[in-house]
C-alpha cells in the first residue's frame, strides 16, 4: 500500500514538472551566427574555387548574424544589412507573441515596404508568417507573397530557422533550412 502511494506521488510530481516545462515557451534570445552548410571538399561549378562558385540558397530571409531579444510579449530580430550601394542602420523586426498582427517596414531598394506578420507557437517552435506585397513586374498589379519562418532550438546553442516561401509569378514554393550557432 505504501509503495503504491509513493509511486502515485512520484508520478504526480513528474507530471506536474513536465506540464510546467511544456508551458514555458522557448527563449531564442542571444547573438547568433549562421553555420555554413557542409560541402564536399573540392566540389565546384565551372573553374572557380568552391567558395566562389558554390550554389547559394535564400537562407532564413534574415542576415547571417542575428541578435534576438525576447520577452513574454515580443520577439525582436535585428541584423545589419549590407549592400555596396546602401548605407542602412541595422534592420529591426518585432513580432507580437500572442498571435496579433505585427507590422514592420523595410526601407531598402525601391522605398518603404510594409511586412505584415503573425507569430504563433507550435509546441516549442515559433512560427512567424509574413505577407509581403509587391508590384508584378509584368503587369504592374499588386501581388502578395507569404513567407513562414519556423524557429526552433536543436540545443541551447543551436538555432534552426526553416523558411518556406510561397510560389509567385508562376514559380514554385521553396523551403530552406538555416542553422545558427550562439555566440
Amino acid at each position: 500500500m505504501k509503495r503504491d502511494a509513493r509511486t502515485l506521488c512520484v508520478t504526480a510530481i513528474l507530471l506536474a514538472a513536465s506540464s510546467a516545462s511544456a508551458q514555458t515557451p522557448t527563449d531564442f534570445s542571444g547573438k547568433w551566427t549562421v553555420v555554413p552548410p557542409a560541402s564536399a571538399p573540392g566540389v565546384s561549378m565551372g573553374s572557380a574555387p568552391p567558395a566562389l562558385s558554390a550554389t547559394g540558397t535564400m537562407g532564413s530571409g534574415w542576415g547571417a548574424d542575428l541578435t534576438i531579444t525576447q520577452d513574454p510579449v515580443v520577439l525582436t530580430v535585428q541584423y545589419t544589412y549590407y549592400h555596396p550601394r546602401e548605407v542602412q542602420p541595422p534592420l529591426r523586426f518585432t513580432y507580437l507573441l500572442n498571435g496579433a498582427t505585427s507590422r514592420n517596414t523595410v526601407n531598402i531598394g525601391r522605398g518603404a515596404q510594409e511586412q505584415v506578420s503573425t507569430a504563433s507557437w507550435r509546441g516549442q517552435t515559433l512560427a512567424i508568417t509574413t505577407t509581403h506585397m509587391f508590384l508584378n513586374p509584368q503587369n504592374g498589379k499588386t501581388m502578395t507573397s507569404e513567407t513562414t519562418q519556423l524557429l526552433s532550438l536543436e540545443s541551447p546553442i543551436s538555432l534552426v530557422i526553416e523558411t518556406t516561401r510561397s510560389a509567385v509569378l508562376g514559380g514554385t514554393s521553396s523551403t530552406t533550412r538555416t542553422s545558427h550557432r550562439k555566440n
